[in-house]
């Protein structure tokens, strides 16, 4: 059994643009890029509800470099596009993966259906670090529908694993990733008790978006709260008292200086002066009406 190093309480909300009140789960300046690498940030956007509008919602064009965005809708419907030429609409259950890699820009709004009907949008964006070799990969994008991602069952009166990165039970999830890591989305049922299988030394994160979950015997988590776990160790074992939600992410870790500023995670200042300068000389491409 993995032991828990650290839990995390909910923190403090801000806003993305005027479309995603979000809560920052990980951080790796708050918490140690070490602590959670590969893994850098997690925004949990909402549950939030909006109200019908003409004016999209959202946040406009930015750049990013030196690591990839995951995007998994669990409400709402948002639109995406990018200076790949690549976009499109994902909706409940869709994931994107984004691959900023040398550099891209993109925007992200409410689709303009949501828009008009309004709803309730709840959402995560999960940053995965790139390591040195990769991070001047080129900017890349996959849809991954929900169709198209296994739903794993854990057992009658129990719940559901979909794998969207990884494998999990000879399933493998749809994402292509540059290292070695399992993102997983689970809901548990009332009274689930469950075991996990996750890989010896890797980086493990558990994530409750919604319920009370107890790990390991030992902690609980409720709400937008994280547990973090050795590397030592390979199972994982969650009870849920009540319908829960949660991620569960594991991954090789980068063991790489982090170097980050803004919208570009790099291995050195130098790096993160190119990238501006890159990004302000239009290295990064631009978006077209």
């Amino acid at each position: 059994m993995k032991q828990i190093l650290t839990t995390y309480s909910a923190p403090h909300g801000h806003w993305v643009g005027d479309g995603f009140p979000v809560r920052s789960l990980l951080s790796y300046d708050r918490m140690g890029a070490n602590n959670i690498s590969p893994f850098l940030l997690l925004d949990y956007a909402g549950p939030a509800q909006f109200p019908p509008g003409t004016r999209r919602r959202g946040v406009g064009q930015h750049p990013h470099r030196g690591f990839e965005t995951v995007t998994l809708v669990l409400q709402g419907e948002l639109e995406h596009r990018d200076s790949t030429g690549s976009g499109g609409l994902i909706g409940e259950g869709d994931v994107q993966w984004m691959t900023a890699g040398a550099g891209i820009v993109h925007e992200e709004f409410h689709s303009p259906a949501f828009t008009h009907r309004g709803g309730t949008l709840e959402m995560v964006q999960l940053w995965v670090n790139l390591p040195a070799r990769d991070k001047n990969a080129p900017a890349a994008y996959q849809t991954l529908l929900k169709k198209d991602i296994p739903v794993v069952s854990l057992g009658d009166h129990t719940g559901e694993l979909r794998v969207v990165a990884g494998e999990f039970h000879g399933h493998q999830g749809p994402a292509s990733t540059f290292t070695p890591m399992n993102v997983w989305s689970l809901k548990l049922e009332p009274g689930a008790d469950v075991v996990l299988s996750v890989p010896e030394g890797q980086t493990a994160i558990v994530v409750v978006l919604k319920g009370t979950v107890q790990a390991n015997g030992a902690e609980v988590l409720h709400d937008a709260e994280v547990a973090s776990f050795d590397r030592l160790g390979q199972e994982l074992q969650l009870e849920s008292n009540n319908d829960a939600r949660l991620l569960v992410l594991t991954g090789e870790p980068i063991d790489e200086p982090v170097v980050g500023h803004g919208p570009f995670v790099m291995n050195s200042d130098a790096e993160i002066h190119q990238a501006i300068a890159d990004f302000q000389n239009g290295k990064f491409g631009m978006l077209h009406r």
